[in-house]
């Protein structure tokens, strides 16, 4: 007999979560990518200088941050533990944003202190995921 470990609510209100949150990381990031030239001109000076003066390899973060996001939320939902190391990954593109975000363009700077509130909610919630996809994992969850 095949005895199965059913997740409990929680994790699926999590799981959905996860989905809706990463879903925001992903518009918003093709937002940036894909943005007029006349909503690019509304900006600030200074947030249409750090958009258009981006390195490369701060929008491969971003891209690697929001896309292994959605990734990994997607195999939440459908119960595998590669979720966690997709968060992981994801985690560290994260990382390497806030680096750029905050050492390379001071984007306290430019959106002062109130563009501190999401970052450090986007850091918490990327660590959240990482321990929730890994208790799941000791709870039997994702296979």
């Amino acid at each position: 007999m095949k005895t199965t470990n059913k997740p409990a609510i929680l994790f699926w209100v999590i799981a959905v979560l996860a989905l809706v949150w990463n879903l925001l990381g992903v518009m918003a990031y093709l937002g940036q990518q894909l943005m007029s030239p006349e909503n690019l001109a509304l900006l600030s000076e200074a947030e249409q200088e750090a958009i258009v003066n981006r390195p490369a390899w701060a929008t491969s973060a971003f891209a690697i941050a929001v896309w292994g996001g959605l990734l990994a939320a997607i195999f939440l939902l459908i119960k595998k533990r590669w979720a966690k190391t997709v968060f992981i990954i994801s985690f560290l593109g994260v990382l390497v944003q806030m680096y750029f975000n905050f050492f390379v363009i001071d984007s306290l700077a430019i959106y002062g202190p109130g563009g501190l509130f999401m970052p450090v909610l986007i850091v918490l919630f990327g660590i959240f995921l990482i321990w929730w996809s890994d208790h799941s994992i000791k709870k039997g969850w994702l296979k």
